[in-house]
């Protein structure tokens, strides 16, 4: 069956790769790829080497993203960096409430909405990031916990702005822990989101918005992770810090 939303995986780097190690990985990335038409693949350098990694794609099919930023336009905040900066360089998404910053920046529910809302004013892609911790999970509270975020982080999205919006589904437990959600577990909990941004919007959007599963994807999981019929694509961390490892899980999501 083909899925009526493309597929979209994402490289975030995280803070990895000097500019000549993000510039070796990318060159080896548009040989492995350059054939690859069905999947939006999109990779996510440390600020420092977006300039040369956003020269480095210009003429390939990889599209560059930045993995935070700020909701102010400019002004006095030291150390962040706006969503006109990032457009600067090409930039056509941006992950926002990874877990990690949930977690070590305290980012709360209310400022990824802001976020969100600033990126889609210049005309960026948000990947807003949701998902529960283990103790969350194992107390059976993923869906209250996932609808609380969602609600949140959404809030104030026009219904224009929500199709253009990619949901990243991210169970804290699973990233970089080498435990990963199940096919089941991911449909399951993808299924709810859709479910939970009907609510928020209608049918008609929810159908549309690309929702990802991101926690220790590899390669050997990749393809039944993305036949299920919620799951659009994958957040992909360690594995996409190597060539190998990151185009086998984008050739065999196809």
């Amino acid at each position: 069956m083909e899925k009526e939303r493309k597929l979209i995986i994402v490289g975030n780097w995280k803070m990895n790769k000097t500019v000549a190690e993000a510039l070796d990985l990318v060159q080896g990335l548009k040989r492995e790829l350059a054939a690859v038409k069905e999947v939006d693949v999109v990779v996510c350098p440390p600020v420092t080497a977006i300039a040369d990694v956003s020269k480095a794609i210009l003429d390939s099919n990889i599209r560059l993203g930045a993995q935070n930023m700020s909701e102010h336009n400019g002004g006095a905040f030291t150390g962040e960096i706006s969503a006109g900066m990032l457009k600067e360089f090409s930039v056509r998404y941006v992950i926002l409430g990874h877990s990690e910053r949930r977690q070590h920046q305290k980012e709360c529910d209310g400022l990824i909405a802001k976020k969100a809302l600033a990126a889609h004013a210049a005309s960026l892609r948000p990947i807003v990031c949701v998902g529960e911790t283990l103790a969350e999970r194992e107390a059976d509270q993923t869906k209250e916990v996932v609808g609380k975020q969602l609600e949140g982080s959404l809030a104030g999205l026009t219904k224009d702005q929500m199709v253009e919006t990619v949901v990243a589904y991210e169970p804290v437990w699973a990233i970089g822990t080498g435990r990963n959600a199940s096919a089941d577990q991911a449909q399951t909990v993808h299924a709810f989101i859709r479910q939970v941004l009907a609510s928020l919007f209608n049918e008609a959007v929810a159908k549309r918005v690309r929702i990802q599963y991101g926690g220790s994807v590899k390669s050997a999981n990749a393809r039944e992770l993305m036949s299920q019929s919620d799951v659009d694509g994958a957040l992909v961390g360690g594995a996409s810090l190597e060539v190998r490892s990151f185009s086998d899980i984008i050739k065999n999501s196809i």
